[in-house]
């Protein structure tokens, strides 16, 4: 499986830990940057970056990652057919694929050691979606409104 990952200056260290680390388990992992350290990068063009190859690679997923993870999870969701999610503990990472068919995981490089950050980012890259009807159902209605921007009627 490809992996794309991006960051800024604050997530630098766990990236460069995960190419390396993923690499390792056999995954295709593309470094989308930044390609050094820069203390004054912002994350908005990395996040964008990923975001676009994740959606033009079918089956490939994503991980983005800064201070917290917030900044780089919203950028991210800026990109049409990018499903990202905000992941702070094993159960989070595991649900945003098995719920949600996330395709991109943010994790905040201030919050985690390099273990449990690696720890989050393997166990959303090895979960499958579970292909429940109803979450299929929800995701559908989120492209949708992705697609059109138009709201749809509030359930009575």
């Amino acid at each position: 499986m490809r992996v794309y990952l991006g960051s800024d200056h604050a997530g630098y260290e766990l990236k460069v830990h995960l190419v390396s680390a993923l690499s390792l388990q056999g995954y295709e992992v593309v470094d989308v940057g930044p390609a050094k350290y820069d203390p004054d990068d912002d994350y908005p063009a990395f996040c964008f970056h990923t975001g676009a190859r994740v959606v033009d690679d079918p089956g490939a997923l994503g991980v983005v990652i800064g201070g917290s993870g917030n900044g780089e999870q919203i950028a991210a969701n800026k990109v049409p057919g990018v499903r990202a999610a905000l992941a702070w503990n094993v159960d989070t990472a595991q649900l945003a694929r098995e719920h949600n068919d996330a395709n991109i995981v943010a994790i905040g490089a201030r919050q985690h050691t390099l273990d449990e950050a690696t720890t989050l980012v393997t166990t959303f890259l090895s979960t499958k979606f579970s292909g429940n009807e109803r979450h299929a159902r929800r995701i559908a209605q989120v492209l949708v409104y992705d697609n059109s921007r138009v709201l749809p009627p509030l359930p009575a």
